[in-house]
């Protein structure tokens, strides 16, 4: 992240109003969770496996409307609604129930994601998870935290030691590339870890939880809060990109401890990840 970003914007501020949004997000989608269940108010997008529910459009539409009332005239990206395209000035940028999935089923690693960025930059974010009522949070610049608390990624040095979690698209030849990448890093690594929530895993990056994380084909809404916590943790990130020439892919993110970067780099590009 480019920390010396100069502009006319708060990054403290917008970071103090992504917690308010998405702490009250985050009790709407707890509250709605059993009316979810209980009426099967579910549909589908790429795929079958691909859901999303009712109270993926309300929470994303209670963001817009606290957005609206309290930063008036800026613009909004969400994952539901769509929104606007372009990266030029201050946009925000909403997963409203990151791990839809998880939520569905009841398994607690979900989460309310909100960025803002500036001309496609993270300047400010919050990454708040329902059940556990953790909240995570960054500024450009000001470090990041959990609850309160500092955040610093793990000193890891050794990728054969590493702990690292990954996701899996919804779309089946995708995911057979994924897995055969996946199969041989094995090998290489102590473990894997697949949580099913971009933003957590970001989160657990930053907090150092897992050494690192990479996936393929994440949109902007799964990463912009979460990878800027975890940049601002000390984390070394590669972001999505197009026309990007290190061979990982446009569509890759890399988030991951300083000390193995350069070989989980090494690792991935060698095992595939270039036929993601």
């Amino acid at each position: 992240m480019n920390v010396g970003l100069t502009h006319q914007y708060d990054a403290v501020g917008l970071r103090d109003t992504s917690v308010l949004v998405a702490r009250e997000a985050a009790e709407l989608a707890m509250t709605m969770r059993n009316e979810i269940v209980t009426t099967g108010a579910v549909d589908t997008k790429s795929t079958e496996t691909d859901v999303v529910t009712a109270a993926d459009r309300a929470v994303e539409k209670l963001i817009r409307q606290r957005l609206a009332e309290l930063r008036p005239g800026e613009s909004v990206l969400g994952e539901e609604e769509g929104g606007a395209a372009e990266q030029a000035g201050l946009r925000w940028v909403v997963d409203p129930i990151d791990g839809t999935v998880n939520y569905l089923y009841g398994y607690p690693a979900y989460a309310v994601s909100i960025a803002a960025q500036l001309d496609g930059v993270s300047l400010a974010g919050a990454v708040v998870e329902p059940p556990s009522g953790r909240v995570w949070s960054a500024a450009v610049g000001h470090g990041a935290d959990l609850d309160g608390e500092p955040l610093r990624v793990a000193d890891s040095r050794r990728l054969d030691l590493a702990l690292l979690g990954t996701g899996f698209s919804y779309l089946r030849q995708r995911r057979v590339r994924q897995a055969s990448l996946l199969l041989e890093l094995l090998g290489e690594i102590r473990d894997i870890r697949r949580g099913g929530a971009a933003a957590l895993e970001l989160c657990a990056v930053a907090a150092g939880w897992l050494d690192g994380y990479y996936e393929h084909g994440l949109s902007r809404w799964d990463w912009a809060a979460g990878s800027l916590i975890a940049a601002e943790a000390g984390a070394r990130l590669r972001l999505p990109a197009t026309g990007t020439t290190d061979g990982l892919g446009d569509e890759a993110i890399v988030c991951v401890a300083p000390g193995i970067a350069d070989g989980l780099t090494d690792k991935l590009l060698e095992h595939g990840a270039a036929d993601i």
